[in-house]
C-alpha cells in the first residue's frame, strides 16, 4: 500500500515472475522499505536493471581513525585521495619516499606537475597514461560534476604530456600497481600499491604501498625512517 503497488503484482514481483518492471516502481518499493543506498542498488540488481548512478558526494576530511591507521603503516607510504583526486591525508613516508610537498594537493596534478615525483619514478613516462585513463574512467562516474573537467583543463594548459594522453580518451581501472622508485638517499624501492574503497565516504579511497618481497624495501624504509627521525605512532 506505501509503495502504490497492487498486491498480487508486488507477489509476483517476490516470486520472480517473468514481469516488466520499471525504475519508478522500484523506488517506490525501495521507499516503503526504508532501503538505503545499498540495499536500493541491490534491489536494482534483483530486478535486472542498472542501479542509478553515483550522486557525487561532498568531500569530507580524513577521519581520526584514518589518520591513525596511516600513522601506524609507517615506514611504509600511505595516503587518502577523495573522488577528485585530491589528497584528504598523507602519512610522512609518502612525502618522503615519493616527494609529496606542501604545494601538492591532488594526485593527478602532482603525478604531471610535480618534478621531484617524476625523477623518483621510475617507470612514470610507461605509467602516465594509465594515470590519465584511470582519472577519466573515475570521472564517468560522475557524469554530472564539474570539477573532473576542471581539473583536467587547468592541468592540460599546463602539462603537454597530460594534454596529449586527455585528448585520446583512454579509460582504464585498477586497484593495484607496481610502483618503483629511486629515492636519491634510499637506493631503488620497489611497492605493491593497492587502491581501498572507503564505502562510507563514496570515491574516496585509501592506498596503501607495501614493500615488494625480495627487494629490500622494507630495511630501506626502516633505514630511512632512523636517517629522517620518522616516529612510527603506535594504535591506541
Amino acid at each position: 500500500m506505501l509503495s502504490g503497488v497492487g498486491v498480487s503484482w508486488y507477489t509476483w514481483l517476490e516470486q520472480g515472475r517473468d514481469i516488466t518492471v520499471s525504475e519508478e516502481v522500484i523506488d517506490a518499493i525501495a521507499r516503503a522499505l526504508l532501503l538505503n543506498a545499498a540495499e536500493r542498488a541491490h534491489l536494482y540488481r534483483l530486478a535486472g536493471l542498472n542501479p542509478p548512478r553515483d550522486v557525487p558526494a561532498p568531500a569530507v576530511p580524513t577521519s581520526p581513525e584514518l589518520r591513525r591507521l596511516l600513522d601506524s603503516w609507517l615506514p611504509r607510504p600511505g595516503y587518502v585521495r577523495d573522488r577528485h583526486w585530491n589528497f584528504t591525508a598523507v602519512n610522512d613516508m609518502a612525502r618522503e619516499v615519493f616527494g609529496y610537498g606542501e604545494t601538492d594537493h591532488n594526485c593527478l596534478v602532482s603525478f604531471f606537475t610535480n618534478t621531484r615525483y617524476r625523477a623518483l619514478h621510475r617507470h612514470w613516462a610507461e605509467t602516465a597514461p594509465q594515470v590519465a585513463a584511470g582519472f577519466r574512467a573515475d570521472a564517468a562516474h560522475y557524469p554530472d560534476d564539474p570539477e573532473f573537467d576542471r581539473i583536467a583543463g587547468d592541468l592540460a594548459a599546463v602539462s603537454p604530456e597530460f594534454a596529449e594522453l586527455w585528448a585520446r580518451h583512454d579509460v582504464a581501472e585498477h586497484t593495484s600497481a607496481v610502483k618503483a622508485v629511486d629515492h636519491d638517499t634510499a637506493g631503488t624501492l620497489v611497492f605493491d600499491a593497492t587502491l581501498l574503497p572507503l564505502p562510507e565516504h563514496p570515491g574516496h579511497h585509501l592506498i596503501l604501498h607495501n614493500p615488494r618481497p625480495g627487494t629490500n624495501t622494507q630495511q630501506r624504509l626502516e633505514e630511512l625512517m632512523r636517517r629522517r627521525s620518522l616516529v612510527v605512532a603506535h594504535p591506541g
